[in-house]
């Protein structure tokens, strides 16, 4: 055991000496380097002379928040609009009416009736002609007042009707055989710019007149009733 011990302790005295270098060191000081190098050819030359860069940090983007987009609102149906209720209209004709009867309900339903359409038609007796006229005006001042303005447009062929009756202080523009030569005489006249003139069967005794008047069918009692105080010796009957 003693021996052991001994041995030992002498192992560990040589090899320091030998570590001390008492038993002699290499010339090359860096003759035992290479040994302590380990695997030399996987080295890798960095910088010559400068310090290495330093490591950049990786600057990750905030997060952004999700913008949130508020659902658009889906457009409700537009009901389509409701139908036009259909009117029932009707037609009603009073025959064989002398003239100013026929003008008197005339302008009863045109002041009361407005929705009706009239349609005049006159069969002119033998002698009787058709007239082109301005209505008959308040006065003598008024037809006179409206003569100075049928000069002004161009028109001097009218005389002023002075005789007592329906037609007094009416404006005469021209009597003519057929209704054809009475539309003519129309025409020239508003295209002068003669807007009041009218066309329509001279007055006569043999004179009559045909009325329609069309309209919504409400009213077709009120109409009949009213024409009845007017014209009580013709009725009114339904359009054929």
């Amino acid at each position: 055991m003693k021996v052991l011990v001994f041995l030992l302790v002498l192992a560990n005295l040589l090899f320091y000496a030998f570590s001390a270098g008492y038993f002699g060191r290499p010339e090359n000081p860096d003759a035992g380097r290479l040994e302590q190098q380990v695997e030399p050819d996987k080295m890798r030359l960095v910088s010559h002379g400068e310090a290495p860069p330093a490591n950049k940090k990786t600057v990750e983007p905030a997060p952004v928040a999700p913008v949130e987009v508020a659902p658009v609102p889906e457009a409700e149906p537009v009901a389509a609009p409701a139908p036009a209720p259909v009117v029932e209209k009707i037609c009603l004709r009073w025959e064989h009416l002398p003239v100013a009867e026929a003008n008197r309900l005339s302008a009863r339903i045109d002041e009361k009736f407005a929705a009706f359409k009239q349609v005049k038609r006159a069969v002119a007796a033998e002698g009787a002609g058709w007239w082109v006229y301005i209505p008959p005006l308040p006065g003598k001042d008024e037809a006179e007042k409206k003569a100075g303005e049928l000069r002004q447009f161009g028109v001097t062929d009218y005389f002023i009707i002075q005789e007592a009756g329906p037609s007094r202080f009416a404006i005469s523009l021209g009597v003519f055989s057929s209704e054809k030569g009475g539309q003519e005489r129309l025409a020239e006249l508003k295209a002068k710019g003669v807007r009041s003139a009218k066309l329509n069967v001279r007055p006569g005794k043999e004179s009559l007149i045909t009325l329609e008047a069309s309209g919504p069918a409400t009213d077709k009692a009120a109409l009949s009733k009213a024409a009845l105080a007017i014209v009580p010796k013709a009725p009114a009957v339904d359009c054929k």
